[in-house]
């Protein structure tokens, strides 16, 4: 077959090497399937990485669990190493506490205690936690047991004198109960 012959054979025969395509609707179709639905970013985020998410989820939880763990400890040990110091704590805190509930009775205005001041009084602060850290080290320490007392009393010193000082400016006004008044 000659190279005309078979241009020729192809000119004639054309329509029958072509092929009709797919509709127009049914492109469209594919096309839709193709392209993929849109998640949230949030939703895309957690399905690729959600491994990452749940490893770092166990250990902020580990790590708190952990933590007051070491809290409670701390604090048993304190217990178990001097339990005569626990029953002074005890009763040194009960006391605290019943100052403290005592100052905050009183206008903010009238105490004139900034916050700084005011979270110094509170019970257990970054003295105490030195001191009660130095015991668990030093469990037959009777240096450090005495200063743990003389730090309980010097903030009872302290706010009994914040106290003295409030009721000389201005008596708190005591709540009567109706029994009271009827008396």
């Amino acid at each position: 077959m000659p190279e005309q012959s078979f241009e020729e054979f192809i000119r004639q025969h054309r329509s029958e090497f072509e092929q009709p395509g797919p509709r127009p609707a049914l492109w469209d179709k594919l096309e839709k399937e193709l392209v993929p639905q849109k998640k949230g970013k949030v939703l895309q985020m957690l399905g690729r990485n959600w491994l990452k998410v749940a490893a770092v989820l166990v250990l902020v939880v580990n790590t708190f669990v952990i933590f007051q763990f070491l809290q409670m400890k701390k604090q048993q040990q304190v217990a178990v190493v001097s339990p005569e110091l626990q029953e002074a704590g005890i009763y040194y805190t009960s006391q605290i506490e019943k100052r403290l509930s005592e100052i905050n009775a009183y206008p903010p205005a009238v105490v004139g205690l900034d916050s700084a001041t005011r979270k110094e009084l509170e019970l257990r602060n970054d003295t105490y936690k030195v001191l009660e850290a130095e015991l668990i080290q030093n469990p037959g320490n009777e240096r450090i047991k005495a200063a743990m007392v003389r730090y309980y009393q010097l903030k009872l010193d302290l706010l009994d004198k914040i106290l003295d000082e409030l009721r000389e400016k201005q008596p708190v006004k005591q709540k009567q109960s109706n029994y009271e008044r009827e008396m």
